[in-house]
């Protein structure tokens, strides 16, 4: 995963050293010597991720990352503070300042990159999340200010775990501030889970079989519980379990012997990443429901998509990533009105617009065009990605006839589709549409119920990982 990496320490040795590694795996890297210079870089910069150092001269690791995360505009940005300072009192002062985590050297190369993996990914999930709501306030709605010094205390917590000595432990630990504290002791209860909700979700690797990484894995696949945060509790040698977890969507761990002060840190870190993930989440859904959506297939309509696909041009300006689009025509569609009257083409082009939704990523856009042309806006995405999504939803639509309601009969529906990906700098959301409808336009006169331009053999493989 590309990302634009801020390395922040006085010492040029270090940075060198960890910049080399870094760079070996693709990561691009800038760099600041003091925590002004930090300061200064992030808000000119806008790094994926910030590798802060504690002790510098002038401004402390402590008083850069409480700053970063007191402005709004760059919240978002996980900072993660590597140091020399190994004991708890000092992981808990930079938890509490904000940090995203907190990890001594030396670090393993294995576990630092996996960390940095997962908060990347969850920086760019957000920053999907806030790109939409400046979509918002561009239409004119406005947004109340998102407090970002929530201190994640009054927060439900699920604990699962099976022993009974460690248990009363941690929710002694756990049970402070007003926490709600509830507590499963079957690892095979995910769906339990998914029913009580809750802002983090506890587990303890006590177990001898892999059935707390199992249920993790659940609780990332159910839609309800997809975005709660999960946090690990192990042992110094599950390591190599906590790195797989980090893979599999797993937010933080923390390693026995508990130090209770840095288990309520790290809990109160990840239940202030909810509350503002559900904020921006609450925000756009409010102001999608005032009149940003098609009536008719409850995706984003016309008006929506041409104002953000220009704030994911802007930004694809800013970040060098490629932004691609599908244009997508449902072919023979009088035919279908004309056959079965509007009401059972409405029903199509509603079932049409959801299967969209179910082949795509959650960042990505899918909204309505007009008559019975969608349109896919999808972030960060090189055009083979892009390529492979639409193959897939093309030969899915073609092979699963459409069922409507008051009739036997299945109505077989194919699609027309053009891709086209951004290229460079100069690229504008006009030209990324008309490459698009081109590209639609030649697979219909081309026999329609394809995909324009071919997807490559390797497209398939790209969108393996995807939904669907």
């Amino acid at each position: 995963m590309s990302a634009r990496i801020l390395i922040v320490d006085d010492t040029p040795s270090s940075v060198k050293m960890l910049a080399a590694k870094l760079t070996n795996e693709y990561y691009q890297v800038l760099t600041a010597g003091d925590g002004q210079a930090a300061l200064e870089a992030v808000d000119r910069d806008a790094p994926d991720l910030v590798l802060l150092d504690v002790m510098m001269p002038g401004l402390d690791g402590f008083e850069v990352c409480r700053r970063i995360k007191e402005n709004p505009k760059n919240t978002h940005i996980p900072v993660v503070m590597v140091t020399a300072l190994g004991n708890s009192e000092d992981r808990v002062k930079g938890l509490e300042a904000g940090a995203d985590d907190f990890l001594t050297k030396p670090v393993e190369d294995t576990t630092l990159f996996a960390r940095i993996r997962s908060l990347v990914r969850l920086k760019h999930m957000l920053e999907q999340w806030r790109l939409r709501g400046a979509t918002s306030e561009k239409l004119g709605f406005v947004t109340e200010g998102i407090n970002v010094l929530d201190r994640g205390t009054a927060a439900d917590i699920i604990l699962v775990d099976d022993s009974t000595v460690q248990k009363k432990k941690i929710i002694k630990s756990l049970g402070a501030d007003n926490d709600r504290v509830t507590v499963i002791d079957d690892y095979e209860a995910s769906g339990r889970v998914a029913d009580i909700g809750g802002d983090v979700v506890v587990i303890s690797l006590n177990s001898d079989s892999d059935a707390p990484l199992r249920m993790a894995s659940r609780l990332r696949s159910l839609d309800l519980t997809r975005q709660v945060p999960i946090l690990l509790i192990g042992d110094a040698e599950d390591q190599a379990l906590f790195i797989k977890a980090l893979e599999l969507g797993v937010n933080d761990y923390i390693m026995r012997p508990l130090d209770e002060q840095e288990l309520i840190a790290r809990v109160r870190t990840q239940v202030r990443r909810k509350r503002y993930q559900d904020r921006l989440h609450e925000d756009f859904l409010q102001h999608l429901s005032m009149a940003l959506t098609d009536s008719l297939t409850g995706l984003h309509n016309r008006h929506y998509l041409s104002t953000h696909l220009d704030a994911v041009m802007d930004r694809m300006r800013e970040s060098e990533k490629p932004v691609s689009l599908l244009m997508i025509d449902a072919d023979h569609f009088k035919q279908i009105n004309d056959s079965y009257g509007h009401s059972v083409g409405d029903e199509v082009l509603y079932e049409i617009g959801q299967r969209i939704l179910r082949n795509i990523r959650g960042f990505d856009l899918a909204a309505r065009y007009g008559g019975e042309e969608f349109t896919v806006v999808m972030p960060d995405t090189p055009i083979e990605v892009a390529l492979g999504v639409a193959d897939r939803l093309c030969e899915k639509m073609a092979n699963e006839p459409i069922s409507v309601s008051g009739s036997k009969h299945k109505i077989v529906v194919t699609l027309s589709i053009g891709v086209s990906v951004s290229r460079g700098g100069d690229e504008t959301a006009e030209n990324l549409l008309k490459q698009a409808d081109d590209a639609m336009y030649q697979a219909k006169k081309g026999g329609r119920n394809q995909v324009i331009p071919k997807p490559p053999k390797s497209a398939k493989t790209a969108v393996e990982a995807l939904p669907g």
